[in-house]
This record gives structure tokens, C-alpha cells and sequence, in this order.
């Protein structure tokens, strides 16, 4: 999935391009102005944990994985997201 197209604030798959939002060096997306705060503002909204592994990983880099109802998941990498959407 496309990184452009979730609100990593919401977790959500939005379907339409977010705002792009640089940090460090690495792109995130947020769906609105406050969003867009909250990454610049806040490293752990910039992080989630990988459901297969339990890792911390950065969601500019993540393997992003959608459920039906638009929430999003993020990955270390495809292998792991294989795994949960094989269960």
C-alpha cells in the first residue's frame, strides 16, 4: 500500500494524498493541519508496533498492511505482513 494515502496520526487509509510531513529526513503523511503537527511535534506518533514481532518500527519506512474497515498496520517488512494476513 502506499505510504501517500494514510494518515499515519489516525492510522487510517484515506484513499485520497495526505500532507507530506518531513522529519529527520524521512516522509510521513498526516490527513489535516493538526495532524501534520503531531508528527513534526511528537516521535512516538512516528512509530507503531509490528503485530507479528513486537518491534518497534518507523512508519516511513514500514510495510503498511489494511484491514477492511480502513484501519492500517505497519510491518518491518512483507514477510511479516504475509504472516498476518495469512491468519
Amino acid at each position: 500500500m502506499e505510504s501517500n494515502l494514510v494518515c499515519m496520526v489516525n492510522n487510517q487509509f484515506m484513499g485520497t494524498e495526505q500532507i507530506p510531513v518531513t522529519v529527520d529526513g524521512r516522509t510521513y503523511f498526516g490527513c489535516c493541519p493538526m495532524c501534520k503537527g503531531k508528527l513534526e511535534s511528537d516521535a512516538a506518533i512516528r512509530s507503531a508496533t509490528d503485530p507479528i514481532t513486537g518491534n518497534r518500527v518507523d512508519k516511513s519506512v514500514a510495510v503498511i498492511g489494511r484491514a477492511a474497515s480502513g484501519s492500517v498496520f505497519y510491518f518491518e517488512n512483507e514477510k511479516n505482513l504475509q504472516i498476518y494476513a495469512s491468519r
